[in-house]
């Protein structure tokens, strides 16, 4: 499957961006290179090749792995949501506001 410029277009169209014609021949070489790599992939004969639950398991023996514990090291406060909300673009009432995507 490889894409032409009015896919990419399209899908830029979609996604909201912005696409120069300068941009487009680079990123629809990119992204055509990505689906050759995936059906490359898709080549390969995996009969028989049992799925892995975690890539560790591919070493063969049980790997720990070494996790911090999930805990709050920052309290949430006022200051700190303020501060992380300084640079968005529209904020109200300590919420982020987006445009609307969906029509």
């Amino acid at each position: 499957m490889a894409l032409n410029s009015d896919d990419m277009r399209r899908l830029a169209a979609l996604a909201r961006l912005e696409l120069t014609p300068e941009a487009e021949g680079p990123l629809l070489t990119q992204i055509n290179g990505f689906f050759t790599l995936v059906d490359q992939m898709n080549a390969v004969d995996t009969a028989g090749v049992e799925p892995l639950a975690h890539p560790a398991d591919a070493m063969g023996e049980a790997v720990t792995l070494r996790l911090r514990d999930d805990i709050a090291s920052e309290p949430a406060s006022e200051a700190t949501r303020d501060n992380a909300q300084r640079s968005a673009p529209a904020v109200e009432r300590g919420l982020f506001l987006v445009p609307k995507v969906i029509e």
